[in-house]
C-alpha cells in the first residue's frame, strides 16, 4: 500500500496529520511496528519501495553518509545540542527510522534522519534506516526539505538557503524572501547575518539551533567591527576545541552565554590600544635583562640573578636616585 510523504513523516516522527490519522497513538503505534518494507509516493509522482536496513553501530561512520543538499550543518550536531533525543536513543535504542537511498559505492545516504544518525554514533547504537534505490537529487531534496520540519533549522541553515534564493535570482530582495518563506523581514535580516559568520565562530556555541536574533546580531556586529587580519586572528583564537567545551558551566543556555562573554574578551584583545615603541619592552642584554619605558616611568627586567649580584644592582640605583 503506497503513503503518502506527510503519512510517512508522522509515522516516522510520531506526529500524527490530522487530515490522515487517527490518533497519535495509531502513528506511533505504526512507526514501532517497522515494518520490513514500505511503499511511498515521493512528492505525489511515483512509489517508491524503501526497505529497512539495520547499521551496526561501529559501521555508521563508514557505511553511511548524509545528503550534500540536506540543509542542516552537520557539524553542529553534537552531544548537547542532541539532547533533546539522545536520552531516550542511549535507554532505549532509535524508535524511528531514518530515510536515505543507496549510493552506487554501497553506502546508504541519509535524507531524513542525519540528528538520528549522529545520535546512534555517539550513544553507539544501531542505526535504523528505510532505504530505496533510484531516487533522484530532485526527489532526495524533497525527502530532506519535508524531513527538516520535524527540528527547526538553525538561523544559520536557514540563512544559507535565504541566501542560496538571492543569489540564484529565485527572488529579489528581503521583502521577496519573507513573502516567500512565509517569515518576518526580520528574521529573514537575522537568518541572513548568521550565514554571513564563519562557521568556526558558530561552532564555539553548544546548540546553534538555541542562537536567537539577538545573539546572532551580536556576532554579526562584533565580527564586522573587525578588520580582515583581526577577523583571522579572532578565529584563530578560538582554538581546535569548542569553545563550548572550555567553559565551566552547566546548560546550555550558561554554557551559551559564557561563550559570548568569551569572544567579546577576545574582541577587545584584538582592539586594545597597542603601546607605543617607548612603552615596548626594549632587550638590554639578549635573556637576562630588558626594560620599559613609559613616560617618565622606567620598569627594568633582570633574569638569573643571583643575591649578590641584586644586592649591588639595587644599592647602584638606590645611591643614584638617592644623589
Amino acid at each position: 500500500m503506497a503513503i503518502k510523504t506527510s503519512d510517512l513523516n508522522a509515522r516516522l516522527f510520531a506526529k500524527a496529520d490530522k487530515r490522515r490519522a487517527t490518533t497519535t497513538q495509531e502513528a506511533q503505534s505504526a512507526a514501532s511496528e517497522r515494518a520490513a518494507v514500505i511503499e511511498l509516493a515521493v512528492a505525489g509522482e511515483r512509489t517508491v519501495e524503501f526497505e529497512l536496513v539495520k547499521v551496526p553501530a561501529s559501521t555508521i561512520r563508514e557505511k553511511t553518509t548524509v545528503f550534500d543538499k540536506n540543509a542542516r550543518e552537520q557539524s553542529f550536531l553534537n552531544e548537547l545540542a542532541l539532547s533533546d533525543i539522545l536520552t531516550t536513543l542511549k535507554e532505549h535504542g532509535q524508535q524511528y527510522p531514518a530515510v536515505g537511498r543507496w549510493l552506487d559505492d554501497g553506502r546508504v545516504e541519509v535524507l531524513d534522519g542525519s540528528r538520528r544518525r549522529m545520535s546512534c554514533i555517539i550513544a553507539e547504537q544501531d542505526f535504523l534506516v528505510y532505504v530505496a534505490k533510484g531516487i533522484s537529487t530532485r526527489h532526495a531534496k524533497f525527502l530532506s526539505d519535508v524531513a527538516n520540519a520535524h527540528k527547526p533549522l538553525s538561523l544559520y541553515e536557514r540563512g544559507k538557503e535565504m541566501q542560496a534564493m538571492l543569489d540564484s535570482g529565485e527572488v529579489s530582495d528581503q521583502k521577496a524572501l519573507a513573502s516567500a518563506c512565509q517569515c518576518s523581514e526580520a528574521l529573514v535580516s537575522g537568518a541572513l547575518k548568521a550565514a554571513a559568520l564563519p562557521l568556526p565562530l558558530l561552532q564555539a556555541y553548544p546548540s546553534v539551533s538555541e542562537l536567537g536574533r539577538p545573539t546572532i546580531v551580536k556576532l554579526h556586529r562584533l565580527y564586522f567591527s573587525l578588520d580582515d587580519k583581526s577577523q583571522a586572528q579572532l578565529v584563530e583564537m578560538l582554538g581546535e576545541m569548542p569553545l563550548w567545551q572550555q567553559v565551566d558551566a552547566q546548560g546550555v543556555t550558561r554554557i551559551t552565554r559564557e561563550v559570548t562573554q568569551r569572544i567579546e574578551q577576545y574582541k577587545d584583545e584584538l582592539v586594545a590600544p597597542q603601546p607605543s615603541k617607548k612603552e615596548q619592552a626594549q632587550t638590554l642584554l639578549e635573556g637576562r635583562a630588558s626594560y620599559r619605558r613609559k613616560g617618565n616611568n622606567l620598569s627594568i627586567n633582570l633574569k638569573k640573578v643571583s643575591d649578590k649580584d641584586a644586592e649591588q644592582i639595587l644599592s647602584l640605583i638606590k645611591e643614584h636616585l638617592n644623589g
